[in-house]
């Protein structure tokens, strides 16, 4: 498997290929309880920044979190789910870009407005790290 890094400001033919370098933007405290992508283990949020485990996603359950690490967003769209109308952007991991869940820009209802910068990600897609329950 190869990876390429890609210099934003630089034209398509200064890619430069790395040889399985993995390198997460950001590390949680390896004493806290924290969740993790499945696929590549990347850091993606601790566990007191949790705020519910009853949420569905498109593949099953899903956790709404008030922050998370090492995660993409793309561009934001309407979208009809289970509670109404909402503006949400999907989320992905930085490091293996799989599709995580993803984020709520805008909740058009007025009962769903706290979770407007909040994030979801499916169960399916993440472990708890540090071996807790």
């Amino acid at each position: 498997m190869t990876y390429y890094l890609l210099f934003q400001l630089l034209p398509p033919r200064y890619m430069v290929k790395l040889s399985k370098v993995k390198t997460f933007q950001a590390y949680l405290d390896s004493c806290e309880r924290k969740y993790s992508c499945v696929h590549c283990r990347a850091h993606l949020a601790s566990h007191d920044e949790l705020l519910s485990k009853s949420f569905q996603g498109s593949q099953g359950r899903a956790y709404l979190f008030n922050s998370v690490v090492n995660v993409g967003c793309g561009p934001a769209e309407e979208r009809l789910l289970l509670t109404g109308l909402h503006a949400v952007a999907d989320i992905y991991c930085e490091s293996c870009h799989t599709t995580l869940g993803w984020k709520y820009e805008q909740a058009f209802e007025l009962s769903q407005k706290y979770k407007e910068g909040k994030f979801i990600i499916e169960v399916s897609h993440m472990i708890k790290d540090n071996g807790w329950e």
